[in-house]
């Protein structure tokens, strides 16, 4: 789910110095954006969000020109802001050439091994996002990680340092105890973690990154984790330090996914309290950093489809 920092008082950052100058001249100058020459995947939205129509999505979607969206319902706590397995299957039902799904379930009740693996059995293509009060190795998680190595399916976490996926240190003890499982790294502790100096307090660190952050070094070390470059804490990765964004997507062009987790309802910041549309502005600045065709389209749709086990489309 979206980590706009006006959404919660706890913020470490004002929204007004979020994201800064640079974001603001160089990825909202558009006023609306060209239909791309390829197919765009958006990995992350959701049905309900903060209360947005169905129809409200579809706009916000068709005016950013994706071809397949993939919806991550809510489970738990989260059914206050998204909507649940049964709304985003239905919207699928009705839009199957446009609309994806992953499962989810609140991982601590003892029918969330049910819950996934029935839902994945009607159709969902991983799990996710997992955004729950537990340690990233609970035995919660373990329970979900071991389905997810049966089934076959990526699996999308949100880290956020000690409110959800907690422990981020040790998560490349997963990586390595489940080779065979495709991890999707997601939200503010993933994207810090960019930086070697980062202070884990700070959720939108700001300024110059320092090279040899753990999120980088699993990027590069291991096959089985991608990053997911939606919500403001993907936008803040892509913007803080220029130039290190460049060389970071020219590194790791195979292994990071765009999506979007943005809850404006047309497209242009409609409904958000903040004003802005996140896909706009994310796509924008993506488009800055890889002027190269191919590696765009690499990151805004061959990755998350090869992973997805989507056909190939022209």
């Amino acid at each position: 789910m979206n980590d706009r920092p006006s959404r919660s008082v706890t913020s470490n950052l004002s929204r007004r110095d979020f994201l800064g100058t640079a974001a603001m001249v160089m990825a909202s100058a558009l006023p609306a954006p060209q239909a791309e020459a390829q197919p765009i995947l958006d990995l992350h939205q959701h049905t309900k969000y903060n209360g947005r129509p169905d129809q409200q999505l579809l706009a916000h979607q068709a005016y950013h020109h994706i071809t397949r969206t993939v919806l991550l319902p809510g489970e738990g706590w989260m059914l206050s802001i998204v909507g649940d397995n049964e709304t985003c299957a239905a919207l699928v039902k009705q839009y199957p050439e446009r609309f994806l799904l992953f499962a989810c379930s609140d991982v601590a009740e003892s029918r969330t091994p049910y819950v996934l693996r029935g839902d994945i059995r009607r159709g969902a293509l991983g799990i996710g996002e997992l955004k729950f009060h537990v340690a990233v190795d609970s035995q919660e998680l373990h329970r979900v990680y071991k389905l997810a190595e049966e089934l076959g399916v990526p699996v999308l976490i949100h880290f956020e340092h000690q409110t959800y996926s907690t422990g981020f240190e040790r998560f490349e003890s997963i990586l390595k105890a489940y080779p065979r499982v495709n991890f999707i790294g997601h939200a503010q502790t993933w994207w810090g973690n960019i930086s070697a100096d980062l202070d884990p307090r700070v959720l939108y660190p700001k300024g110059p990154v320092k090279r040899g952050g753990l999120t980088d070094r699993l990027l590069a070390d291991y096959p089985n984790i991608y990053g997911d470059l939606s919500a403001d804490s993907g936008l803040n990765a892509l913007t803080r330090d220029a130039e290190f964004a460049r060389d970071f997507v020219r590194r790791h062009t195979r292994k990071l996914i765009w999506g979007s987790d943005c809850d404006c309802h047309d497209g242009m910041g409609a409904e958000t309290q903040d004003g802005y549309c996140i896909a706009t502005r994310s796509l924008a600045m993506l488009r800055q950093l890889v002027p190269d065709d191919a590696a765009f389209r690499q990151i805004v749709y061959e990755n998350g489809a090869a992973l997805l086990g989507l056909k190939r489309v022209s």
